[in-house]
């Protein structure tokens, strides 16, 4: 019986690579998992394979898992599609796509057909250089959102902020109430012994009280 070798390599790490050996009756599904036996990652996770040409530009759709959409629209399965059906070149490339929520997009090509050896067990990892990047990377959650959260408002603790404090602010609302304040008052006795004694400004009909309120 034939067996393909296939020559899986990562599209963005270039230096990963595998090469696995599988018999030609074997399905898509086969495949797809042995590649994973490979790299370590848990399979179970929408992924397509695409008959794909030299440019590794994507044809006819295999899939795993597949959403109801291409369900509907009648895509090949991958666990009843073999590969001695989808094979015409003795170079055969595939674009594979491994789960589309955090997807990594490989190119498969067939480099050997080779006798059946016995005792091996197929699918064969035959060749693997370069270790796997991580199957989900860094992954941001829930949970790490709110201890950032927590983290920017841990000044309020340090400065010993008191809820009541600032509810007495947001209660002065009436502009009236601003300049009837203590401070207010003791501003406007100022301004009346400035008066008593003479002012500079006094006998200036366009002098702007405004510029004499800081304090």
């Amino acid at each position: 019986m034939a067996v393909y070798r296939f020559r899986v390599s990562f599209e963005d790490y270039d230096d990963v690579t595998r090469e696995v050996d599988i018999k030609s009756t074997h399905t898509f599904e086969d495949l797809h998992r042995a590649i994973h036996l490979s790299t370590g990652y848990q399979p179970e996770y929408s992924s397509s394979f695409y008959i794909s040409n030299d440019q590794w530009i994507k044809g006819q759709e295999i899939a795993y898992m597949p959403s109801q959409r291409k369900i509907d629209r009648g895509v090949a399965l991958m666990e009843k599609s073999k590969l001695s059906a989808f094979i015409d070149d003795p170079h055969q490339k595939f674009y594979y796509t491994f789960n589309f929520d955090r997807p990594f997009d490989f190119h498969i090509e067939l480099i050997k057909i080779l006798d059946e050896t016995p005792g091996i067990t197929y699918p064969h990892v035959a060749k693997s250089n370069g270790e796997a990047p991580k199957q989900f990377g860094n992954v941001f959650t829930p949970a790490a959102t709110t201890e950032v959260a927590e983290d920017e408002f841990d000044f309020l603790n340090e400065m010993e902020y008191v809820a009541e404090e600032t509810a007495d602010f947001e209660e002065v609302s009436d502009p009236d109430e601003v300049r009837a304040s203590p401070h207010m008052e003791e501003h406007e006795e100022e301004e009346g012994e400035e008066d008593e004694f003479g002012s500079e400004f006094s006998d200036n009909e366009h002098f702007d009280a405004g510029e004499g309120d800081e304090y």
